[in-house]
């Protein structure tokens, strides 16, 4: 039984809706007819159906490709302008009690370095990221609750917070860690964390609990049910994701939209963020033993339905990908990106050594966060390290509501510009700050409303001079 309002697992995500999904995507990509009017409904702005989502998605006529792509760029221009929010990732630790076949922590892993940073470790560590330019952290850690028990993270999370060194300061801690409780996520919530990130890893049940066959991650409901509970315990904003490459990617698809749906229909709001990893090389983890890998243009197609199924989420690609690749689906909705990436325990305060290999999984993109801002600017997009939505109490459905109102020219775009010319400031070389500035004024003009514009000007103003952190 397919139900969306349903609080069980395999009810808001079913097996059988989801095949039934795929047959009917598969027996009507050819029907360019009805194929038209799902791009009809798709240029309203109100979002997609999965099952609509999913004939666009399994239709291959080169024109409809064509719209479906032009649509997803202008849907990401209308509601997050030319902005690309910039994030690193922190890993606290890679002790983990599960036996997950497609990450090097699994538990049977004897050889890959354990490590867990110290509260003057993470300092160490913070501090270096402040003094690359980041304002925003994803904080990840391995599920071991004798090595990293919810007091560890809540501790780190008051630890980063409290790192001011120079102009630099970590104005925002999202954090992906394992399902948990309501009471567990309330405290996370009091600790003034960001967005809460759990990938799904796959809706396959049956795949589910043979990539997971030990630990608490093997129970699929539980897991899956996390961000209903993660709602309950007050944390508005929430992140979704799946590892493309463990399972078939239009069933993945499938029921990734489907859990955006149950978390509108029974919270009022979707996904803050969905997530696009694919599954890469790690320590012992040979991605070529997963027979579901895709492409690039495959890849490409799936950013782009997801910006025309769900036009307000933001959409996440990390240093998985290589520069080639986040190019090529950046204007397809991406609006967030990491850059400078470590996903070894520690590596930001000193390369870690190679004996000591604690990855996660390999890095594609290896550029550092200069070069990255500077190639952002040089596509025309500007690299933003606003938190001020956060800050402000502007999240869940109040966040949602900013975005339909078409108020992102008057809110995000100069808190975006205020940000970026802090960066310029503190941390750019001279060529990334030639280009900034030069992107900074001809971006001011595009502000709609007057007297936010001559604010913006003021505030931009003052940060030459040395003051620091405004927001809209």
């Amino acid at each position: 039984m397919y139900d969306p309002k349903s609080m069980k697992a395999e009810e808001f995500i079913s097996h059988e809706e989801i095949l039934s999904t795929l047959q009917y995507a598969e027996e009507n990509k050819n029907n360019l007819a009805l194929v038209d009017e799902v791009l009809q409904k798709a240029e309203k702005r109100k979002g997609l159906t999965h099952r609509e989502a999913s004939l666009l998605l399994a239709c291959e006529d080169p024109e409809r490709l064509q719209r479906l792509y032009a649509l997803a760029r202008q849907i990401k221009e209308d509601f997050y302008g030319n902005r690309i929010v910039m994030f690193a990732p922190l890993y606290l630790s890679n002790y983990c009690v599960n036996g997950c076949v497609y990450c090097p922590y699994h538990l049977k892993n004897k050889h890959i370095a354990r490590k867990k940073l110290t509260q003057e470790e993470i300092v160490r560590e913070v501090t270096a990221l402040q003094d690359m330019g980041h304002k925003r952290l994803a904080i990840e850690a391995g599920e071991d609750p004798v090595n990293n028990p919810i007091e560890y993270i809540l501790e780190c999370i008051h630890t980063i917070y409290s790192i001011k060194h120079k102009n630099g300061a970590i104005r925002r801690v999202n954090v992906n860690i394992a399902a948990t409780t309501v009471e567990n996520y309330r405290k996370l919530k009091e600790a003034g964390i960001g967005t809460y990130i759990l990938f799904q890893e796959t809706y396959h049940k049956e795949s589910y609990e043979s990539l997971h066959p030990t630990g608490p991650k093997h129970n699929y409901a539980y897991h899956t049910e996390a961000m209903d509970r993660a709602m309950e315990g007050g944390i508005d904003d929430v992140g979704l994701g799946v590892l493309f490459g463990l399972e078939l990617y239009k069933y993945e698809f499938a029921g990734l939209l489907m859990h955006a749906e149950h978390l509108e229909a029974v919270h009022g709001v979707g996904p803050h963020t969905i997530s696009v990893p694919r599954l890469k090389r790690a320590d012992d983890i040979d991605p070529d033993a997963f027979d579901n890998g895709i492409d690039d243009e495959i890849f490409a197609k799936l950013c782009a339905c997801i910006r025309v199924a769900v036009p307000y989420t933001g959409m996440i690609i990390s240093t998985r990908e290589s520069k080639a690749v986040r190019e090529k689906v950046l204007p397809l909705g991406v609006s967030q990106i990491s850059g400078a990436s470590r996903t070894s325990v520690g590596g930001y305060c000193e390369p870690e050594p190679e004996e000591e290999n604690s990855q996660q999984f390999d890095v594609s993109d290896k550029r550092t966060l200069d070069e990255v801002v500077r190639w952002l600017m040089e596509l025309g997009y500007i690299p933003s390290f606003c938190t001020a939505c956060y800050r402000e109490g502007r999240t869940g459905d109040r966040f949602m509501t900013l975005l339909k109102n078409g108020q992102i020219l008057n809110c995000c775009h100069p808190n975006a510009l205020m940000t970026l010319k802090e960066f310029l400031m503190d941390y750019a070389s001279p060529e990334t700050k030639r280009l900034g500035e030069e992107m900074i004024s001809r971006e001011l003009e595009k502000i709609p409303g007057e007297k936010v514009k001559q604010i913006a000007k003021e505030r931009l103003e003052k940060i030459e001079n040395g003051i620091r952190d405004f927001r809209f």
